[in-house]
């Protein structure tokens, strides 16, 4: 009898809620970690240092969100192998994950003078805040091997069901870099240097902590059998999944970078305004991606099972679920808005910017609920040529928008756009889901 041949767990409401709701928790810190840092720096009361640190936390995040395949190709692929009951495989890709991780975080280190003069050199930001930008980037790049290395070390978690041990994970971090922040910025006045230290001793502490959670990998001797981490089957299989998500990624984080830059071709008070308004956006985008990994670990696990059912009912459980966060998540933002903002800065004309366009953070999370629930079932599946073809086409269709909105509309314009490719990612992975369907039953035993 094989493992597909076992009764599996039953899919229920009570086992989503019990994979996701850990990760909504953990995914909704996980933005706190840039969140606290401007939040921390703006109680200095001044506007240059709170945009140069959102500045800088999107050009790293940009960089590492090209590393997002890592965890996202290690839950589809973890997730499948422990659905077919393939346990070598299970431990043996923790490795080969962990060694991409830390290899592209150290090529970054050491790529780092160039990356940083590429990208601020395309920022329109003023010479202040590019000077403060600066500060903050070459502190905080020494933890990016820890921090893209975490990256495959949640995504196991996640395959694995393991989401409290995801939770933990986040909570260590984000608090420690909480803790850090108001000790060397509102203590010690270290400023801008202050808040990239903090970030850095949180990562590592993160990696170390992550390693542990996932001992139960390096129990299972597949994990240091070099023929079987490097396998040449295996890492092309790796290579196909990850190389259509690093595009898709690309896509992706070139739409929220070039909000970036275009904020900061506004006005110093405008970007800092947008970057307080971004963290609202990353918090519910995050909280979705609760309910996405549900699906990615479910739909996997029913794919590699060659299961349609099952794959059709996790990916509509899961969605259900996902609406409820979303609706939620847009009374928050629309009832307290304001006092989060006034809470993220002590500045009164980013406050007033911020309320502006208050309205774009509430409706966000509704608007993009189907794009998220989406990512999360397509990974799951590993159809990752999909979700390429896909983003590239929302990137087309955002970047039409922002050319006909943003010189009518301004600051409108621009988040009117960002609200069409949400909309555009929903409508057109909808319109692939048939094949995905009939790409499992195709495959079936």
């Amino acid at each position: 009898m094989t493992a597909t041949d076992l009764p599996p767990q039953p899919l229920t409401h009570r086992r989503v809620l019990r994979i996701a709701l850990p990760i909504v928790l953990s995914s909704a810190t996980a933005p706190l970690l840039g969140a606290v840092d401007v939040g921390v720096v703006g109680q200095m009361g001044l506007v240059a240092p709170t945009g140069a640190v959102g500045l800088g936390a999107t050009i790293l995040l940009s960089i590492y969100w090209i590393f997002g395949f890592l965890r996202m190709a290690t839950t589809g692929l973890v997730g499948q192998a422990e659905g077919r009951g393939d346990t070598p495989e299970v431990s043996a890709y923790l490795t080969r994950a962990l060694f991409v991780g830390l290899s592209g975080g150290l090529i970054i280190v050491m790529a780092q003078g160039a990356l940083f003069d590429l990208a601020l050199g395309w920022s329109p930001a003023s010479a202040e805040v590019e000077d403060l930008t600066r500060d903050y980037l070459t502190t905080r790049i020494w933890s990016a091997p820890a921090a893209i290395a975490v990256y495959a070390l949640t995504g196991w978690l996640i395959a694995m069901e393991r989401t409290r041990d995801v939770l933990v994970l986040q909570l260590v971090m984000n608090g420690l870099n909480a803790g850090l922040d108001v000790l060397f910025v509102l203590e010690l006045g270290w400023g801008v240097r202050g808040v990239a230290l903090a970030t850095v001793i949180a990562e590592f502490t993160a990696l170390g902590l992550g390693l542990w959670l996932c001992r139960a990998a390096f129990a299972h001797p597949a994990w240091r059998d070099a023929a079987r981490v490097f396998d040449r089957a295996k890492i092309l299989r790796m290579a196909q999944v990850s190389g259509d998500i690093l595009i898709r990624s690309a896509a992706l984080l070139a739409i929220f970078t070039s909000f970036t830059f275009f904020s900061a071709g506004f006005s110093d008070v405008q970007l800092a305004a947008n970057q307080v308004l971004l963290q609202f956006l990353s918090i519910s985008a995050f909280a979705l991606d609760g309910f996405a990994f549900a699906a990615e670990t479910l739909v996997a696990r029913a794919v590699g099972r060659r299961d349609v059912a099952r794959l059709r009912r996790a990916a509509w459980l899961c969605s259900v679920w996902g609406v409820v966060a979303a609706v939620l998540l847009g009374v928050v933002f629309w009832g307290a808005g304001g006092w989060i903002i006034d809470v993220m800065t002590k500045a009164g004309d980013v406050r007033a910017e911020g309320r502006s366009y208050l309205v774009w953070v509430a409706i966000s999370p509704l608007l993009a609920v189907g794009a998220f629930m989406f990512d999360g079932i397509f990974l799951g599946a590993t159809r990752g040529a999909d979700l390429r073809n896909m983003m590239l086409i929302c990137l087309a269709i955002y970047l039409a928008a922002v050319a006909a909105l943003m010189p009518a509309f301004g600051n409108h314009g621009l988040w009117a756009a960002l609200a069409i490719s949400f909309i555009a990612r929903s409508i057109t992975l909808a319109l692939r889901y048939p094949a995905l369907e009939r790409s499992v039953s195709a495959h079936r035993d």
